[in-house]
């Protein structure tokens, strides 16, 4: 089990920018298949469809709707690993490719600081459809601590 954190406390937006920060391009996965350079487009994708400026193909149904979103945002167990993300969100398909790696890390802090400031607008998250502020918050969080875990972080 994990702390059910959100990216509204700023302390938590400082742990995983710090987090962030202890990330190589050589550091190595515990699982998945992106390397550190990959996930950080791959982050910054993610954040991006958040703030409806980038558009994902949707997955949205039922059951993602509610019980894989009440799994993810409102109990603190860990997220699978393994599951697969949409074409438009992968860098090793459609996704952003990565540049330059520590032009890509600060992109993607810079849209974390941005994300745990505004309170809207927001997109619809490709599997789980409309939610919240708070849940976003909670998503945002998740996700960034989900992959730095892949990474031993």
């Amino acid at each position: 089990m994990y702390p059910r954190r959100s990216l509204a406390v700023p302390a938590n937006v400082e742990e995983v920018i710090l987090r962030l920060g202890r990330l190589e391009p050589t550091t190595p996965r515990k699982w998945g298949r992106m390397s550190p350079h990959e996930m950080l487009v791959h982050l910054s994708d993610l954040f991006s469809v958040a703030f409806g400026e980038k558009q994902a193909s949707s997955v949205e149904n039922w059951l993602f709707r509610t019980i894989v979103k009440w799994i993810a945002i409102d109990t603190t167990f860990p997220w699978p690993r393994g599951v697969p993300t949409r074409p438009e969100l992968d860098p090793q398909r459609a996704g952003t490719k990565p540049f330059d790696f520590e032009r890509d890390r600060q992109v993607l802090i810079d849209l974390i600081r941005r994300f745990a400031k505004t309170g809207g607008p927001r997109g619809r998250h490709p599997g789980f459809g409309a939610m919240t502020e708070d849940q976003w918050l909670h998503w945002g969080y998740g996700h960034v601590d989900h992959h730095l875990r892949q990474f031993g972080l």
